[in-house]
């Protein structure tokens, strides 16, 4: 929108509008309270208002009063914002919000059919679910569907991460990882924290690649993986990923903001 691209010009507009109620009393800190903003940035915006002559004070300090030239341009900018106001609702009395899933079946526009998740992925289908929506055009099996009118609530469990901590290259890297450990985690001894199965495999670093490489574990993740593995998570999907050193720490604390559940193994010898 034209008349707010430039920087503070929203805040700029606010200050204005609280300005030309022409409130006998009103101080910055009312400003301020009423915009959600600080004093200070308050303060700095009507001193730069005072010297481009949209508001006149008597030594920067209330009352303030705004002039004839800050009001043609409260007036303009409300103007504009109006119409951009009006054709956002507009576009919205005609928006239709559609949802893509894969199609489990041969499916008919105007069905009501059940979606579900599995593997990370959105599925829709004629089997009774929680969830349902519209297929907004016939589809073949195995294809994306176009969906509409999503009801009900889809079941899914959120995942677990696994983080396992490897030495550094100065404390033996690969060579004085504990493989037989690793291996049984992959393998099976996730099911002690109630998991399924591993369904993505995260290596970060080289030293998490050399181990991965040593044990034939095909890498899923291997760049953004705390964000990766977060958004794994959420899909319901379980994770165990290596890590060296410290590494761990910045993970573990965006799990934790995330409130994805972890467990973290140390893999040294």
């Amino acid at each position: 929108m034209k008349i707010f691209k430039k920087r503070g010009e929203m805040t700029h507009f606010q200050i204005l509008s609280e300005i030309s109620k022409q409130e006998p009393h009103l101080r910055q800190k009312d400003i301020a309270e009423r915009l959600g903003i600080t004093v200070q940035a308050v303060s700095e915006n009507i001193k730069t208002l005072i010297e481009e002559r949209y508001i006149t004070s008597k030594d920067g300090r209330a009352p303030y009063k705004i002039t004839q030239k800050g009001i043609s341009k409260v007036k303009k900018d409300a103007i504009s914002l109006r119409k951009y106001s009006d054709d956002v609702l507009e576009t919205m009395n005609y928006y239709k919000s559609i949802w893509p899933a894969i199609a489990t079946e041969d499916l008919k526009e105007g069905e009501n059919v059940g979606l579900f998740m599995e593997e990370g992925l959105l599925y829709a289908g004629k089997s009774k679910q929680s969830a349902n929506a519209e297929v907004l055009c016939d589809v073949k099996k195995g294809e994306d569907v176009p969906l509409s009118s999503l009801t009900g609530l889809i079941d899914l469990k959120v995942g677990q991460v696994i983080i396992v901590t490897l030495p550094t290259i100065k404390q033996g890297g690969s060579r004085n990882a504990d493989l037989e450990l690793i291996k049984s985690l992959y393998t099976s001894d996730f099911k002690k924290w109630g998991i399924e199965k591993i369904d993505r495999f995260g290596a970060m670093g080289t030293v998490s690649r050399s181990v991965a490489n040593k044990l034939s574990i095909p890498v899923d993740i291997e760049f953004a993986i705390s964000s990766s593995s977060i958004s794994a998570a959420k899909k319901g999907l379980n994770v165990l990923i290596l890590v060296v050193g410290d590494m761990a720490k910045g993970i573990i604390r965006k799990l934790e903001d995330d409130g994805i559940k972890y467990n973290v193994v140390d893999a040294h010898k």
